[in-house]
């Protein structure tokens, strides 16, 4: 029996692009005919964020980019179209922008438990369409807990810090590999693919690895 083609893909919970390339790689592992394995990996597109960020995303933006606030809203908005095509609607005026280091170690602490895509799923979901914070740990506990893993757990291994080293060691990780922006995919461990590729890009790549296993045996 054929081992799943591993993938590997480094996303921030706050990463527009990661939540409209999840779905776009989705629909990709849907039409391949093989076993695909996937993990995700920590990266922190802006780990000066405070917790509670006082404002808006236009704000954080426009002050993180240099741009006038109607240029940030003319370009979230795109972004909201974008993930319309894709199913998923994002909601920008309820979004707490935050820092996303404990969502990290939560997603950490979700692999430990076998439920680590599950959890991906749920955080994506409650900072782009529920207006739910990702920052802070009763939050992520509550979070943790919609999917049933075990809230007093979850908040007792956040605040010890318990999967810190593990976030920092997938961050070491992205920068041995050169990747600097994400979503970012490392398919079997040899082929990399920046952003939120078309479907078919990535089923070409998962091709590849298949038809190149095949001609090795």
């Amino acid at each position: 029996m054929t081992p799943a083609i591993k993938v590997d893909i480094w996303s921030d919970v706050q990463c527009p692009w990661c939540y409209i390339g999840k779905r776009k790689f989705e629909a990709a592992v849907e039409t391949f005919s093989g076993d695909v394995e996937v993990e995700y990996h920590s990266f922190e597109l802006a780990p000066d964020t405070p917790v509670d960020f006082e404002g808006s995303p236009v704000d954080y933006l426009s002050r993180r980019k240099g741009l006038r606030r109607d240029e940030v809203e003319k370009m979230l908005a795109n972004v909201v179209d974008i993930a319309a095509g894709v199913g998923l609607e994002y909601h920008y005026e309820t979004v707490h922008q935050t820092n996303t280091i404990k969502a990290h170690e939560l997603l950490h602490y979700a692999k430990a438990h076998g439920r680590q895509l599950d959890m991906k799923e749920r955080l994506l979901k409650a900072y782009f369409v529920d207006g739910r914070h990702v920052g802070r740990i009763p939050d992520l506990a509550d979070l943790a807990a919609e999917i049933g893993l075990d809230r007093d757990d979850v908040q007792r291994e956040l605040e010890a810090e318990t999967y810190l080293a593990a976030v920092k060691a997938d961050v070491a990780q992205a920068e041995a590999y050169g990747i600097h922006g994400v979503p970012f995919f490392v398919i079997d461990g040899r082929y990399g693919i920046s952003g939120a590729q078309d479907p078919a890009t990535f089923v070409q790549a998962l091709e590849q690895v298949a038809s190149e296993r095949t001609a090795a045996q």
